[in-house]
């Protein structure tokens, strides 16, 4: 695209900082806060750490990239997994556990960003071909739909009508945004959906208001701190929950390099290149997963708007790490956010969830991957099966390999020893609007 408002290195005015700098905030905000809000962990600290996360990878990238790194869709199987599961109350029963796997996630981006600077990027698109990485994405989908349906239907184990119907306004209403609705409005149907099912819940009476009233108007964000809150112990176990999603968030990351590249008229693998952008995403997670926060990703809802505005500023995007740093320590804001119905957000669960499985199957299609070859039948059908069924390879009584990660390392292996293997630089190609 060409045209730019406001070009990389171009200074906004005061008045353009603050409304272009909240249109950012806005746009990410649905999905960071609905994945803490998935796995039991705390919302202001996903939103704390999308703003350092952001500023940290600006930095790596010597501000050359307009990028928003917000929350992970990828990792939120794995961090249920890893911490044992949710409490009662929707907490995270070992939340330590999640963030020594995130740091090992973060170091993991390190050394393969290290050995891109020095060997060059072509490798790593022929170990992550598309007919790996689609049916990953899929699993990631897929394997998180019942777990939104029964948000969304379900209260303590028991339907329920009137939850039910807060979902589907919920979800309905982030379809008429995605469909419907330009410019700016239709990059944001997460938040939209929360917004229009909260006031939904509000009319039906579902909503909770005890911890507003509870909350303080400036609060800090519940902390996560290594050796403070929990032991840190790094096990086999942890790693190889964790680690192997890899596969699918490294493929993620170079989509979006690609289509952010076209979107502002540069080549981001080639310069800053791809081991500093990738290098500025792992030490985002590393630095987030330090203080308690889920693992981070390059948002795809931001480059929506940047392709909208034409405003490809990077003291706009800096400006909105600023306002959602800002913002975490409201606890107002924070306790509004806690009272958001299950079933609300069940509701746009459904819809996020399905869009993810979509752009992976999107992905098969646009790098025409031909299903009549028995080669790439294989490979997708093992990976769809094994991951959503929920295989398990079992190593010893405490150790196994499960689930999405299990897909993930079989689809790799199985392209790198099946026969007909086309080579290809073509890199993997990738929904621009949304996050997997």
């Amino acid at each position: 695209m060409s045209n730019a408002v406001l070009d990389i290195k171009d200074k906004p005015t005061p008045l353009q900082l603050v409304t272009l700098s909240f249109q950012h905030m806005f746009a990410m905000f649905g999905s960071t806060i609905l994945v803490p809000q998935l796995v039991g962990l705390s919302p202001a600290i996903a939103l704390l750490t999308s703003g350092i996360a952001t500023l940290f990878f600006l930095l790596i990238t010597k501000f050359q990239v307009p990028a928003y790194l917000g929350s992970s869709f990828a990792f939120i199987a794995p961090i249920i997994l890893a911490a044992g599961g949710l409490n009662d109350d929707g907490s995270s029963v070992h939340p330590g556990n999640a963030m020594i796997g995130a740091m090992a996630v973060g170091i993991t981006y390190g050394i393969v960003s290290l050995i891109i600077w020095k060997s060059g990027y072509k490798w790593i698109m022929k170990i992550l071909p598309p007919i790996v990485v689609g049916p990953v994405i899929m699993v990631i989908g897929l394997g998180l739909s019942g777990t939104a349906v029964n948000m969304a239907m379900n209260v303590n184990g028991e339907y329920s009508f009137l939850h039910f119907s807060a979902a589907l306004v919920t979800v309905f209403t982030a379809i008429i945004f995605t469909i419907f609705f330009k410019g700016i409005l239709s990059t944001m149907p997460i938040l939209m959906g929360l917004i229009v099912g909260y006031i939904y819940s509000m009319i039906v009476d579902i909503v909770d208001y005890t911890p507003i009233a509870q909350a303080k108007f400036f609060a800090m964000p519940d902390f996560l701190i290594p050796g403070v809150h929990y032991e840190f112990e790094i096990t086999t176990k942890i790693l190889l929950i964790m680690v192997p999603i890899v596969i699918v968030t490294i493929s993620e990351h170079i989509g979006h390099q690609l289509v952010l590249g076209k979107v502002v008229d540069r080549d981001y693998i080639k310069e800053p290149g791809l081991h500093r952008s990738l290098l500025g995403d792992g030490l985002g997670t590393f630095v987030s997963a330090i203080i308690g926060g889920p693992p981070k990703t390059t948002y795809g809802e931001n480059i929506g708007v940047l392709a909208i505005t034409r405003v490809y500023s990077i003291y706009v995007i800096a400006g909105a790490a600023v306002v959602a740093i800002l913002l975490s320590f409201f606890g107002k804001a924070m306790a509004v956010i806690a009272t958001i119905p299950t079933a609300v957000l069940g509701g746009v669960s459904i819809l996020l969830f399905g869009i993810i499985a979509a752009s992976g199957l999107r992905m098969l299609v646009d790098n025409h991957i031909d299903f009549g070859n028995s080669r790439n039948l294989v490979i997708a059908s093992v990976i769809l099966v094994i991951g959503i069924g929920g295989a398990k390879f079992v190593i010893s009584e405490s150790l196994s390999v499960e689930g999405m990660a299990l897909a993930a390392i079989i689809g790799v292996l199985l392209n790198a020893i099946l026969p007909g293997k086309k080579e290809a630089d073509i890199p993997v190609q990738y929904n621009q609007n949304k996050d997997s």
